[in-house]
């Protein structure tokens, strides 16, 4: 029954700003990490973000000071907000999750949304 719903994608020109949002339903524990990641036609998966059980973030080096990940009160909601988006910002991005104290051991996310398109033009 667990859900990640992601919304907020589509085109915006270079130098733009997008707001992501994921909502995850269906856990029955507390303490949820969750992450962002990216992936664009012929390229790898990129993990682009992530936010520990204890609320600090961290970032791929392509997107550091551009890019802020959040989580909301319930910790339920994830965030990403993406300024100065570049051409290469296109991709599928995902939101994913996992009970913190299984993610601390195996570093696998196990819940992912379906998916919101961004699309950067020049």
């Amino acid at each position: 029954q667990v859900q990640l719903v992601e919304s907020g994608g589509g085109s915006v020109q270079y130098g733009g700003s997008l707001r992501l949002s994921c909502v995850a339903s269906g856990f029955t524990i507390s303490g949820i990490c969750m992450g962002w990641f990216r992936q664009a036609p012929g390229k790898e998966r990129e993990g682009v973000a992530h936010i520990d059980g204890d609320g600090s973030p961290t970032y791929a080096d392509s997107v550091k000071g551009r890019f802020t990940i959040s989580q909301g009160n319930a910790e339920n909601t994830l965030y990403l907000q993406m300024n100065d988006l570049k051409p290469d910002d296109t991709a599928m991005y995902y939101c994913a999750a996992e009970p913190c104290m299984l993610y601390y051991y195996t570093h696998v996310y196990n819940y992912w949304g379906q998916g919101t398109q961004v699309t950067v033009s020049s």
